[in-house]
């Protein structure tokens, strides 16, 4: 007898058991109730394989999981809250940066609950439904593609306010921000409500999710169909999305490099070195953690090497993204600080 069907007879029994504990049950009740179940249970519930932890263990990856969740949402909302009520960080830069913070939340918060939520739950019982699996799948790469996206607009800001200082404030207008942030998230949910809907044409014939969350490599592999279309748009996706992310920050960073060997002003040159130098730690930090689940993602045998990965990758990013610009950023830091004083002296 194989794990799923035990796993199928256990939750039959358990769900006959407490039909019959409730009215009288016949011989049809029994036989209905447990071919219904096989039905639901193969079609609509799945088993996630989650985060493999000890007993002993168990406490302290909770707490250390709740923390980084406590310290992610504070961060960014408070970045957020920081940049709407403070008029001098309305400008172009600080704007699109609020997207970020944004993206930060929605990743952490699709991966956070469920996964703390698994920690102290059975394997075997460690359900999830299929819509509520495809909505996962989805939100999480629409988090991993507009992470790159969101990259990408704050790059050009950066070189049309370095390479175009005098033409700065006609082109990034409030209406051009718009469109660059909508443009940002647009291209992301298309991409990837592709990519799921690819997904969702299949019929699956498995019900196991071995992996900490749902993705769309997850959904597909419950398939027994043909998913060459699958894996050809999702390496086409991944490639074009990667070597354009890469390719345009490569560029404009490069631009932005040949203006300032060319300028004479150290003042100038010290200040688009210092917001450049944020952007780029943000993207460096974005790129090494999405490679190295990506690569740990095609080798099986470090199953427990990409689950940390993969874990990593929804816990660094947004970690020290608000650290990274709250620190850097003169105006955010002037603001912050202000706050902390603040607090220091009505406590006192």
């Amino acid at each position: 007898m194989t794990i799923e069907t035990t796993i199928y007879s256990l939750n039959n029994l358990r769900l006959i058991q407490c039909f019959c504990e409730t009215q009288p049950c016949t011989l049809i009740h029994v036989l209905f109730m447990s071919q219904m179940d096989n039905l639901t249970f193969r079609y609509s519930i799945l088993l996630m394989e989650g985060l493999q932890v000890t007993h002993l263990s168990s406490h302290l990856a909770f707490i250390l999981f709740l923390l980084a969740y406590i310290f992610i949402i504070i961060s960014n909302t408070g970045i957020l809250i920081q940049i709407s009520v403070e008029k001098r960080l309305h400008q172009p830069m600080y704007i699109l940066f609020c997207n970020l913070p944004l993206n930060d939340l929605l990743g952490t918060t699709v991966l956070f609950p469920r996964l703390m939520s698994h920690i102290f739950t059975d394997p075997s019982e460690r359900y999830i439904t299929y819509v509520e699996c495809t909505m996962q799948a989805f939100f999480g790469h629409v988090y991993a593609t507009a992470s790159h996206t969101i990259l990408m607009v704050m790059a050009f800001d950066r070189y049309v306010a370095i390479c175009k200082p005098l033409r700065y404030p006609t082109i990034m207008s409030n209406n051009m921000v718009v469109k660059l942030s909508a443009g940002a998230w647009g291209a992301a949910v298309v991409l990837v409500g592709i990519l799921i809907g690819l997904s969702l044409r299949l019929s699956h014939c498995r019900y196991v999710i071995q992996n900490l969350f749902c993705d769309n490599a997850s959904l597909f592999k419950l398939s027994c169909e043909n998913t060459v279309i699958n894996n050809v748009y999702g390496l086409t996706f991944t490639v074009v999305l990667l070597t354009s992310s890469l390719g345009w920050v490569l560029l404009t960073y490069l631009r932005i490099a040949m203006v300032c060997f060319k300028s004479k002003n150290k003042a100038t040159n010290s200040k688009a070195i210092k917001t450049c130098s944020t952007h780029l730690a943000v993207y460096v930090i974005m790129m090494v953690s999405g490679f190295t689940t990506i690569f740990l993602h095609r080798f099986p045998a470090y199953s427990d090497s990409k689950n940390v990965s993969s874990i990593i990758r929804h816990v660094i990013p947004p970690s020290l993204n608000p650290i990274i610009y709250g620190l850097q950023a003169k105006e955010i830091r002037q603001r912050l600080f202000k706050l902390i004083y603040k607090s220091k002296v009505n406590s006192m």
